[in-house]
């Protein structure tokens, strides 16, 4: 009796350890279970995330259309500054303040937010400017984005507006007026007071674009060109051709209102969007 109570103890005692092994087994299959998914949902959101590495497009948003820039690496103070002001909502609610058709149309004063139809706009900004990025590949074809800035008696280094922007319309040159411009471009402008650029020449590149499609070469090596409208490029004809008060500094009449975001697509959503017919 006594051996049997001493079996059936060691028994139980053997089952109870093996039980709480089992247990014990169970809990870490869970917990390589959770690692597993947990680790699964981790790759999940690097590849759905993995798209904060692109370079985002900028969408502009007006009441005439929306367009969407594409903005340079070749000019990395202005891309950096223009990302930023556009992350922190800056050019939210203002207006497009000067409007020159055949020429371009202007924004980013801050001051033009809420304002009356009778102030002045163009001289606000936040504060600082940015030193210019001039590079010959980046030039004034329509649709080009570039900082406006004050002039070269007042800039002698060209430093470009920490806000202020425009977006070229131009027009069609011929081979002729280039060249005058080009001229013109390597004498100094009493004037304007505009420095002159010493052996200033349009490369084939331009040439073949201000003849065809046009633009506003008179300010090339002027003024920085830091990125490009890749769609809706025909919504800066629209917000050209509206009536504007001359007094005025070329403000528009009735105000043109816009707002920024920055879209990072794949390569496949870009190709998608550029596509993409408007209704």
């Amino acid at each position: 009796m006594f051996f049997t109570a001493i079996l059936r103890i060691t028994s139980n005692f053997s089952s109870f350890i093996l039980s709480k092994i089992r247990i014990k087994m169970t809990i870490v299959r869970y917990i390589a279970l959770f690692c597993a998914l947990s680790t699964l949902v981790a790759c999940s959101g690097l590849r759905k995330n993995s798209k904060k590495n692109i370079d985002p497009i900028v969408k502009i948003t007006t009441s005439m259309g929306d367009m969407y820039v594409e903005l340079s690496n070749k000019t990395p103070k202005h891309k950096a500054n223009f990302i930023k002001l556009v992350k922190e909502g800056f050019y939210d609610s203002l207006l497009f303040h000067r409007v020159i058709n055949s020429f371009m149309i202007q924004g980013g004063d801050p001051d033009s937010k809420n304002a009356k139809s009778s102030s002045g706009l163009g001289n606000g900004g936040p504060g600082y400017t940015i030193p210019a990025e001039f590079d010959s590949t980046l030039f004034h074809r329509k649709g080009a984005l570039a900082t406006a800035r004050l002039g070269d008696g007042q800039n002698p280094k060209m430093e470009s507006s920490g806000s202020q922007f425009y977006l070229a319309q131009g027009r069609v040159y011929t081979l002729a007026q280039l060249k005058q411009i080009e001229a013109s471009k390597q004498k100094y402008n009493a004037r304007s007071k505009t420095a002159a650029i010493p052996g200033f020449k349009f490369t084939q590149e331009q040439i073949d674009t201000y003849t065809t499609t046009g633009g506003i070469p008179s300010l090339d090596a002027g003024y920085t060109v830091f990125g490009q409208v890749i769609k809706g490029i025909d919504v800066i004809d629209e917000i050209a051709k509206v009536k504007v008060n001359r007094q005025n500094g070329n403000r528009p009449v009735a105000d043109v209102m816009m707002s920024m975001e920055l879209l990072y697509l794949s390569t496949k959503e870009k190709e998608e969007l550029l596509n993409k017919e408007e209704n």
